[in-house]
């Protein structure tokens, strides 16, 4: 009990590691104002729908977005909860203030930045620190966040390759969301594309790094064994 406890721990301290790596890369990629995520976009246009019917004016954005993730998290819990773990709640909860916590750190360095080429770099770069850090996430096998849930769930399922059901999973919820009013700019149409492949690219180097620490090890071989005839 006292090992599972010490194997959980570090599994979300890695999580959490994984978790700042990728929302810095988010920060990077929304202070070019190129655009917005392919999930926010959705969120937002879920938003600006929802907010319009009477009755439902106490909604916001933030609040939008937890019911959103909430609502993706029953659904798989129907569909199949292998893949809801406590990292997955620890990931819709914390996302946002990490978010807030390095614009307000960030938004001084960059604000000046008015070249184009220079925003696209910034939008390149914050995307692939995302994907670095979304890979950590999930190879820490403690949850992830909603759009890597639905597209591990769906490639699973589905047998093929993360990559190509990312950008899927992206595309469709990009357009469902600008269908209902989110923003988009080029910034979300590179994310889309980009995202998926870079973390194709850095999952077996993240897979790595998490088999390079012993507890992790240890607990994967004794689940090997007991599983073992």
């Amino acid at each position: 009990m006292k090992e599972h406890f010490k194997t959980m721990l570090i599994r979300c301290i890695l999580l959490f590691i994984g978790l700042t790596i990728a929302h810095l890369g988010v920060t990077l990629f929304l202070l070019t104002n190129l655009g917005s995520d392919p999930f926010n976009v959705l969120v937002q246009g879920i938003f600006h729908t929802l907010s319009g019917i009477p009755g439902l004016s106490f909604l916001t954005h933030g609040r939008t977005h937890i019911a959103i993730c909430f609502l993706i998290i029953l659904l798989l819990l129907v569909v199949d909860r292998t893949y809801i773990k406590i990292g997955t709640f620890l990931c819709m909860l914390f996302g946002g203030p990490i978010i807030d916590f390095f614009t307000m750190l960030l938004l001084p360095l960059f604000a000046h930045i008015r070249a184009l080429p220079l925003k696209l770099l910034m939008l390149v770069l914050g995307c692939i620190i995302l994907a670095f850090g979304m890979t950590i996430v999930i190879k820490s096998e403690a949850g992830t966040g909603p759009n890597d849930l639905v597209s591990i769930a769906l490639s699973d399922k589905l047998h093929i390759k993360f990559s190509i059901v990312r950008i899927l999973t992206d595309a469709l919820f990009v357009l469902t969301g600008f269908l209902l009013g989110g923003a988009v700019g080029i910034g979300t149409i590179v994310c889309v594309f980009l995202i998926g492949p870079v973390a194709g690219f850095f999952l077996p180097i993240s897979e790595k790094i998490v088999q390079h620490l012993p507890v992790l090890k240890a607990e994967s071989s004794s689940q090997f064994l007991r599983r073992s005839p």
